[in-house]
């Protein structure tokens, strides 16, 4: 009797909140369940970015700093250098946004193979004995050609400016959490691509210094050679680029936030590929050779804004991450140490689990399985498994919508060529603490021409590990707490 009464008054209570308060509740189902897409505003940012100038762009801090006099604490200094996406930097030319679409589709293809081809190498137990050449075969015209084709690592798709050498020459730089060599092109050049910037010249610089070949920083690249004492490094893309040239050490500076000494970086004479307008790479993995592992940096978080806009946002070290984070273990797998995996359980689709099953995105006893965050893969790779339970998911919930031919990797598209708003079902990621991150809609429903087709943004993969690329982090801080093993997500703060 009591369990009877008590039924009548909570549905009771339930009709009269809803009665006082039915936009409160109604909304709040709705954001749990369905999300609203501006097909308008994205295909209009899909033209802008086609006939965008990159001179108009507001300069990032493009006077030459004086050598630094002061040195970072890195344990206890928080500094933050502007971001901004490839294209706001190098107009590529494309006759339309299919075509730009494509490109940066087939980069992200090899990318994604030349991750998948790491942790494989890992796997496999691959010794840096194999993979760099006997010191015996290099000769100095040697720096003229790849020494081999090395580990595939992919280029990334958004850039920073930091300052090298003293005194200082401010140069564009691609941000990288699935690399860890910094590298930047260097004169003399026997081959270099065009970038935004002159050219570094180490005889400029009084704080350029070779590394010998029995350093430490030398045994830790995985592809080197020896030349009169003088530490050769060489690192091979995916997409056919690479790097070759001497390993150094330069002082490496942050704006008015100050300078870090003896940074050990690839100085680059024959450099080829696709990071047309950067000077080079930072590499932020988790390796020792990267540039949070180097200034021992307890965290670092980023923020990428659409790869559309021409707008700019922040990389950020040893700051704390907004308190409305949502957060998830951050691990680390001794075999790749470059790759920040993260603890997921899986997805949730209109505000329903998928049915997915948990040891899909955990790290087997080979090595294999397991997803990372990563900064340079712009479309979401999930295990086939996992990918057709989350598409159909997505499908179910969306027969409203017109349909769409397939486009390259993409076989689940829309024609929304004549709405301008629809409301679609809500995507989340489900995290393996119990917290959850549902996406804005144009981070998994994205313009593929200017014509109003726009496919789901996520892609299968037969081979591991699974990657949480850009497109569903644009728009999201991302904060690796690498003191507390933790990584965190933060909506909206750019």
């Amino acid at each position: 009797m009591a369990q009877t009464a008590f039924l009548y008054l909570a549905i009771f209570s339930a009709f009269t909140l809803t009665a006082l308060f039915p936009s409160t509740l109604s909304r709040s189902l709705s954001e749990e369940t369905s999300t609203l897409l501006d097909v308008s505003a994205s295909l209009t940012q899909a033209h802008d970015v086609l006939s965008f100038n990159p001179e108009t762009l507001e300069p990032l801090d493009r006077q030459e700093t004086q050598a630094q006099t002061h040195t970072l604490t890195p344990l206890n200094s928080s500094f933050s250098l502007q971001l901004l996406p490839r294209d706001a930097l190098h107009n590529s030319q494309h006759k339309d946004y299919e075509s730009l679409v494509l490109s940066r589709l087939g980069r992200d293809s090899a990318r994604v193979n030349s991750l998948h081809t790491k942790l494989q190498l890992a796997v496999q137990n691959i010794k840096k004995s194999d993979l760099e050449p006997m010191h015996t075969e290099i000769r100095p015209e040697d720096l003229s050609t790849p020494v081999v084709s090395g580990v595939s690592q992919g280029s990334g798709e958004y850039f920073t400016r930091i300052g090298v050498g003293t005194p200082a020459k401010s140069l564009y730089m691609v941000l990288d959490t699935g690399s860890d060599i910094n590298w930047l092109q260097c004169e003399p050049c026997s081959d270099c691509y065009q970038q935004t910037d002159p050219v570094f010249n180490p005889t400029g610089s009084s704080t350029y210094h070779p590394v010998t070949c029995d350093s430490a920083q030398c045994h830790s690249l995985h592809v080197s050679a020896c030349r009169a004492d003088k530490c050769l490094y060489q690192v091979s893309y995916g997409d056919g680029s690479y790097t070759v040239g001497d390993f150094v050490t330069e002082t490496v500076s942050f704006g008015n936030s100050g300078a870090i000494h003896n940074v050990g970086l690839g100085c680059g004479h024959d450099n080829e590929g696709l990071f047309v307008g950067a000077a080079g790479l930072l590499g932020l993995g988790g390796g020792s050779l990267s540039l949070p592992s180097q200034f021992k940096a307890t965290s670092f978080s980023y923020c990428l804004v659409n790869r559309d806009s021409s707008t700019s946002s922040t990389l950020e070290f040893n700051s704390a991450p907004p308190s409305d984070s949502v957060t998830a273990p951050l691990l680390k797998d001794s075999r790749v140490e470059t790759f920040y995996y993260v603890g997921l359980k899986g997805f949730s689709v209109g505000g329903q689990p998928v049915s997915i099953p948990p040891s899909v995105f955990e790290v087997d006893e080979s090595g294999n399985g397991g997803i990372i965050v990563d900064s340079g893969t712009a479309i979401t790779r999930l295990q086939t498994e996992a990918y057709n339970s989350l598409r159909d998911a997505f499908k179910r919930l969306t027969r409203d919508l017109p349909s769409a031919s397939e486009f390259a990797l993409f076989d689940t598209c829309y024609d929304l060529s004549s709405r301008s708003r629809v409301q679609v079902p809500t995507v989340s990621f489900l995290f393996a603490d119990g917290k959850s991150l549902s996406l804005p809609a144009k981070n998994y429903l994205i313009p593929v021409d200017s014509a109003g087709t726009f496919c789901f943004a996520f892609a299968p993969t037969s081979s591991s590990p699974s990657i949480i690329g850009n497109v569903q982090q644009q728009g999201t801080r991302v904060s690796y707490d690498l003191a507390n093993n933790r990584v965190g997500f933060s909506p909206n703060k750019c």
